[in-house]
Parts: C-alpha cells; sequence; structure tokens
C-alpha cells in the first residue's frame, strides 16, 4: 500500500472514495483521458469515478511496495490537482512505470516533475535500480516532462500496452 509522500510544494497521498467529486474534472478532461493507458477511457460522472477510486484503492492494498497510485494535493491549499502512479508495466510487471495525470489547469507550472521525482526517490529507496515512464510518440509534454525529471530516452517499444509507446529511463544517479 502507498504512503504518503510530500515535496516542497506537493502532498502524495493515497486515494479516498471522497476525492471522487474533486477528481472527475482531472480524468473526465478530453485532453488528461486521451492519453490515459487502454484500460481507462474518459470518466463521464461522480458515480463512475468513485467507482474508479473503489477500484484503484483495493489494487493498492494488494500492489507490493514501491508500487502505488496517490493522489496529487497541493500542500499550500490542499487541493486535488492529479494523480501519479508507481506500477507494474504489462504484460509481466518486471519493469515499473512511473506516471501522472494533472489537472490542465495546472499544467506547466511544474507539478508533474516534481511529483514523478517524488515517487521515483520512493523507488529507489525501496532498492529499485531504475523506473521507467512510457509515452505515446505525439505527447509531447509527457516527453517533456520526463525529460526534466531527468528521465533518458531509450527508445521505442511495443512490449507494453499493445502501443508504440517511447521509453523514459531513470536512475539513482540521474534523479535531479
Amino acid at each position: 500500500m502507498a504512503g504518503e509522500l510530500k515535496t516542497e510544494r506537493l502532498s502524495l497521498r493515497p486515494w479516498r472514495l471522497d476525492d471522487a467529486e474533486a477528481a472527475l474534472p482531472i480524468y473526465s478532461a478530453s485532453n488528461v483521458a486521451r492519453w490515459l493507458s487502454p484500460a481507462m477511457d474518459s470518466v463521464p460522472d461522480v458515480d463512475a469515478m468513485r467507482l474508479v477510486l473503489q477500484q484503484w484503492i483495493a489494487e493498492d492494498a494488494r500492489l507490493p511496495a514501491p508500487a502505488g497510485r496517490w493522489a496529487v494535493e497541493r500542500s499550500d491549499d490542499g487541493e486535488l490537482i492529479g494523480g501519479a502512479v508507481l506500477l507494474p508495466l504489462p504484460p509481466r510487471g518486471e519493469d515499473l512505470e512511473m506516471g501522472w495525470q494533472l489537472h490542465p489547469d495546472v499544467w506547466g507550472q511544474g507539478y508533474a516533475a516534481e511529483a514523478g521525482r517524488a515517487v521515483a526517490r520512493w523507488a529507489f529507496d525501496q532498492g529499485w535500480d531504475e523506473v521507467l515512464a512510457v509515452a505515446r510518440p505525439t505527447n509531447a509534454r509527457a516527453q517533456a516532462t520526463a525529460r526534466r525529471i531527468g528521465m533518458e530516452w531509450v527508445g521505442e517499444t511495443e512490449k507494453y500496452y499493445d502501443l508504440r509507446l517511447q521509453v523514459f529511463r531513470l536512475r539513482p544517479a540521474d534523479l535531479v
């Protein structure tokens, strides 16, 4: 189960069912949902968001450390601005993927890179020697964020999610 992670400006904490209303504007936004994994579409309403959160909370309880899912809140006002993940990549779960999804209103403020660094540090503190981020070739924002975190582009693959994806790798010495 994912514990709480703190950064200078953010608190990453486990998801709660009562986050559904605040999470809906993030996961229903078309410019966020279009980049989500094939297993997840845009969330249409609060009830559907609550079901998604219920699934994430149950999954989080079963995941071995350091894997997890976090709600991302701004520390100064407690506003829920997104989510972050550290999950085993399909098909075999031998690689660890970090990811982030933020409300479009907070894009460009460095929160995604800050959240990414926090989950990467968590993984490295738990003994992992690398984490990956994968992005669709047209998702320039995710690729730029991966580079800001200090990740190195290592190529393209169709190994994960049966999609052609750009792969970025981060090792402890590369964390900026």
